[in-house]
């Protein structure tokens, strides 16, 4: 079977996420333990007990997501594998792992080093998100050009999620500014994120040197089957390139639509979401001849995508 594993990122999270596959499975404990002596603390006792506007800091939410979406992967057991992967923002860090390019102690350093300068570059500005339902990217620029040229301050696209579900980053002002502007232009809604900070904008260029210092320290390798860049698109073929995506990602757009466009490419069977909330399955559904979609959140959904591959290939996994 053909299949594609990709990742959800931030605003994944909820409470509870990953306890029960951590109780029914060895390899997905395994690697709650892992994260805790990395991270000093149980991100399991964090999880199970919340309370949930924790779990939603940043500087928590990224770690606990990435640790979770790879328990989930790794309870699958290791006689099958992805010809693809993909993961959307920081989650293409969970990629990089399974595909063996990057340990999971190393990339685990990263996302707390990432989550942490954002933590504190949002500090510094105050900053805001919205998602843009119905309108197209050349529309969605049009308009925030306008804005720019009536100085109502820096806002950009952060997230092309669809053709028609567009995300916009910026400060909080200039977020709100865009509503109308927006919806004059033919948006059927405008969506406030709640966020504590611009991700993928210029407010977040702060974190940039605090992120390329852990990046440039880790140890990768070339990945042992293709990781899909959400930066651009595109399946990674040198390390340094991975490199300076990783860095550049806090401020750029996540290309997710070009990067599920991507992953169609590859004549796939199914789609396999790994993460506790089912995010991009729902977006893969909903794209031109996509195939089957399976969401793996939790224990049942363990048992459910090990079902399908025994029905696939008649061997028991």
């Amino acid at each position: 079977m053909r299949f594609a594993a990709v990742f959800p990122g931030q605003g994944s999270q909820c409470v509870a996420m990953g306890c029960d596959v951590a109780a029914s499975s060895e390899a997905a404990r395994g690697v709650f333990d892992r994260a805790a002596a990395v991270l000093g603390f149980d991100l399991l006792e964090l999880q199970r007990e919340g309370p949930e506007e924790v779990l939603r800091e940043t500087e928590y939410s990224q770690p606990a997501i990435f640790t979770t979406n790879v328990a989930l992967y790794e309870a699958i057991g290791n006689d099958v594998e992805p010809v693809v992967t993909a993961g959307h923002s920081f989650a293409e860090l969970c990629s990089l792992v399974v595909a063996r390019s990057l340990e999971f102690e190393e990339a685990l350093r990263i996302v707390d080093e990432r989550a942490k300068a954002m933590q504190d570059a949002a500090q510094h500005a105050r900053g805001g998100m919205s998602a843009v339902l119905g309108l197209e990217a050349t529309q969605v620029r049009d308009v925030l050009r306008q804005l720019q040229s009536a100085n109502v301050g820096r806002v950009s696209m952060a997230n092309f999620n669809s053709p028609t579900q567009i995300v916009i980053s910026g400060d909080l002002d200039a977020v709100h500014a865009a509503t109308q502007p927006m919806l004059a232009a033919g948006a059927k809604r405008i969506v406030p994120l709640n966020v504590s900070g611009a991700w993928h904008s210029v407010l977040m260029e702060p974190a940039v040197e605090r992120l390329a210092a852990v990046v440039e320290r880790s140890h990768f390798s070339m990945p042992q089957f293709d990781v899909i860049s959400n930066l651009d698109g595109r399946p990674y073929r040198d390390v340094p390139t991975i490199k300076a995506n990783l860095i550049r990602s806090v401020v750029e757009e996540v290309r997710w639509h070009d990067t599920a466009q991507r992953l169609l490419s590859y004549g796939l069977d199914r789609v396999v979401e790994f993460g506790a909330g089912g995010v991009l399955g729902p977006l893969m559904k909903r794209m031109p001849i996509a195939p089957a979609v399976t969401v793996v959140s939790d224990s049942a959904g363990v048992a459910k995508f090990r079902a399908v591959i025994e029905r696939s290939t008649g061997a028991t996994v």
